[in-house]
């Protein structure tokens, strides 16, 4: 847009159309220079805008304004050089040039929102299904040529449904999903004096409009698989499984706390599928949460996923058998202490009751011949008398000759 003829200045023209026949456009033309010493405030502003008509031109120190009119269709072309203004025939500082579309249609542009939560939410030519879809019609006047026309609105949907409103806008709802193009006439009417018979005549205008509307399915869900636990320099995987209609657009970060996603600060993928696996490597023990977005376009849903990082080779398991190993041996250890102390009792209750003394001597051995002959008779009918009593003398006297030994 910049052309310049020295490096001091630099000149940039704009103008506002399309605009339609016999409609008014402006074209704003602004010099700057790049070195502040050689500003002077008398410059003259040249324009060449023929064969569009001139309706006002205005100047002041480094802008001029013309507003221009076209009777026929087409596309100018209007150029501006600027000169110092006491010197007409020195050479231009700077020149530079616009082209101006001129229709004999009606000019604007459609667009679509959705409704959410009792909210306009713009989101290009793309729509969710089952929601509610508003088309609107933005006309382009800027002029005020249709200020006392009154519009017609011709809507198809590309499905079979039509509709005419006399608003520039419709709600529209679809539950299938799919491309399809909107179209729209518009037609003004408005009465006007005659240029030759100088009588009322009624003037129309018409325009047609498309625009692509695509029908996708809202993000319903984000389902996160995998562990909330993991340790320390221990790769975690986890699966996100998203319901929605790709492509989307998946953002995901880890944090110590769970945080709302805006903007792209964050780790941003864009998927063709329904799922998408991360990992990720902790170098600190703590609390961690993943925050994930996803969007396709016409909708957009968070959710949050909370994981537990713990030091190296320690586990929550580890703590609770840990916890019962000690349990266990306490209570055996208190079962046995209190068992062999019951039993100890017992045995030095027993010893007590025995009669050491020598006499005893007799009774026992008496004792012994006749319990053999009451309950061991076989095995004693078996062995001979002489074996019977040696065995029996050297047993006894092993046994009771601690005894004698402390009553002498």
């Amino acid at each position: 847009f910049l052309l310049m003829s020295t490096e001091e200045y630099g000149l940039e023209i704009t103008n506002n159309g399309p605009i339609t026949t016999g409609a008014q456009a402006t074209v704003h033309a602004s010099l700057s220079m790049k070195n502040d010493s050689v500003a002077s405030n008398l410059y003259h502003f040249n324009w060449i805008y023929a064969p569009l008509i001139l309706i006002e031109k205005s100047e002041w120190r480094f802008n001029s304004v013309i507003n221009v009119t076209g009777e026929f269709p087409g596309t100018f072309p209007v150029s501006v050089w600027v000169t110092h203004r006491n010197c007409w025939l020195c050479r231009p500082v700077a020149r530079n040039v616009t082209v101006l579309q001129i229709t004999e249609f009606i000019t604007g542009n459609l667009t679509i929102a959705q409704i959410e939560d009792s909210r306009f939410i713009t989101h290009g030519s793309s729509s969710s299904t089952g929601a509610v879809t508003r088309i609107s019609f933005c006309l382009h006047d800027p002029s005020n040529y249709f200020k006392s026309a009154s519009f017609v609105y011709n809507w198809d949907f590309g499905d079979g449904v039509y509709q005419i409103t006399k608003e520039p806008f419709v709600y529209y709802n679809c539950s299938t999903m799919g491309n399809r193009t909107v179209h729209l006439k518009v037609i003004a009417e408005w009465e006007q004096i005659g240029s030759i018979i100088h009588e009322r005549e009624t003037v129309q205008k018409t325009g047609d409009f498309t625009t692509a509307l695509e029908l996708l399915d809202a993000v319903k869900s984000i389902n996160v698989v995998g562990s909330r636990e993991t340790h320390v320099m221990e790769n975690l995987s986890l699966s996100l499984h998203i319901n929605g209609t790709p492509p989307l657009a998946l953002c995901w970060l880890i944090k110590s706390e769970c945080i709302p996603l805006e903007g792209e600060k964050c780790h941003l993928v864009v998927i063709n599928g329904s799922c998408y696996n991360l990992s990720h490597t902790f170098s600190d023990a703590g609390r961690y949460c993943l925050s994930v977005r996803v969007e396709n376009g016409v909708t957009m849903l968070q959710t949050y996923h909370e994981i537990k990082v713990w030091p190296t080779g320690i586990h929550p398991a580890f703590f609770v058998l840990l916890c019962i190993t000690l349990v266990s041996v306490t209570l055996g250890l208190v079962l046995y202490t209190t068992f062999r102390s019951n039993t100890q009792q017992k045995d030095l209750v027993e010893v007590a009751d025995f009669d050491f003394s020598p006499l005893s001597d007799k009774n026992l051995s008496s004792h012994s011949e006749s319990g053999c002959g009451q309950i061991c008779c076989r095995s004693c009918f078996l062995r001979s008398p002489q074996e019977a009593a040696r065995e029996s003398h050297e047993l006894l006297h092993s046994f009771y000759k601690p005894v004698k030994m402390y009553t002498v």
